[in-house]
């Protein structure tokens, strides 16, 4: 797991072409969130470490170009884009400079190679497949199946699923911190990753923007 470097941006104002109220939604909220530095997966690395069962598990549901994106990032330009986004439909809408930007599904495939297509698993639908049990699953992914858990916590998993963990938690699921503790939402997605199951993957990171 690596991290991407990051790039500062230009002077912030010029960037809402002088709309006030744009401006001020800016500096009294979204400049004061933090941005997580994006991280990334090296397919080459997973090779050479011999885990060719999970690099054929990750490019069959299709999320190597994702995982491998590692162009700049510029933090004062993402908090603009983020300060009047909107989710419109299946297209998230914002205004950048005096120019409307649409992010449509087909924008996705050419970017980040992600086709709108698969299960959409959210919180509020995440029993899509009934057969899956929170406590059997984690169970089974643990080193020791038969330890104590207390929590559902990254530590004492098989290598596999412990990358896999990495990779929804901090990469397609990212949040602030509490990184190590898996929710059901993360045990879920992990469970269809580790399954080969479809998923919506443009859907669950539109969702957690």
């Amino acid at each position: 797991m690596k991290t991407c470097g990051v790039k500062r941006g230009g002077r912030l104002e010029s960037w809402f072409a002088g709309e006030d109220e744009n401006i001020e939604n800016f500096l009294h909220e979204t400049s004061r969130k933090a941005i997580n530095n994006p991280k990334l997966i090296s397919f080459s690395g997973l090779k050479e470490q011999k885990l060719f069962e999970l690099k054929n598990v990750l490019k069959e549901k299709m999320l190597r170009r994702l995982l491998e994106m590692s162009r700049n990032i510029y933090p004062d330009l993402v908090r603009v884009f983020y300060t009047i986004l909107q989710i419109v439909g299946d297209n998230l809408c914002t205004h950048v400079k005096g120019i409307d930007m649409e992010i449509t599904p087909k924008v996705w495939s050419p970017v980040v190679a992600l086709k709108y297509v698969g299960l959409i698993v959210n919180k509020g639908n995440i029993r899509v497949v009934e057969e899956f049990n929170k406590m059997q699953f984690y169970r089974r992914c643990l080193e020791n199946p038969q330890s104590k858990v207390r929590n559902f916590s990254m530590r004492g998993l098989k290598l596999n699923e412990r990358i896999v963990a990495f990779i929804v938690s901090w990469i397609l699921t990212s949040r602030g911190s509490n990184y190590s503790i898996l929710s059901e939402e993360d045990l879920v997605l992990i469970y269809y990753i580790m399954n080969k199951i479809k998923i919506n993957w443009i859907h669950i990171i539109k969702d957690h923007m």
